[in-house]
């Protein structure tokens, strides 16, 4: 398996592994699966609000595969992108989430 495949397999891994639950949010008369679809939703948003920029990330990552076999800094900047994906969509999910009444667990 390429790196890039291994790359894209640890990410779909992540997103699934991430919707499958609530996390740990909690709202006043809401129960875990009252939060776990509400959190499915911001999840939804959240993909859907990223989904170009992860569609670029791998047209840059494709374009420049011999790149990424030879330098680490092409590594170093995949990373920093999927890093800056992944936040962007991390707070989507916690305004989403926030905005629909849910508070993070302390």
């Amino acid at each position: 398996m390429t790196r890039t495949r291994l790359l894209r397999a640890a990410l779909v891994v992540l997103l699934v592994a991430g919707c499958s639950s609530g996390g740990d949010w909690a709202k006043p008369g809401a129960d875990d699966s009252a939060a776990a679809a509400a959190y499915q939703d911001c999840r939804g948003l959240a993909d859907t609000a990223v989904e170009t920029d992860r569609a670029i990330d791998q047209d840059i990552l494709a374009s420049r595969q011999s790149d990424w076999d030879r330098a680490a800094v092409v590594r170093q900047q995949t990373q920093v992108m999927h890093e800056h994906t992944r936040d962007r969509a991390a707070t989507i999910v916690d305004s989403c989430m926030k905005g629909k009444g849910f508070r993070a667990k302390p």
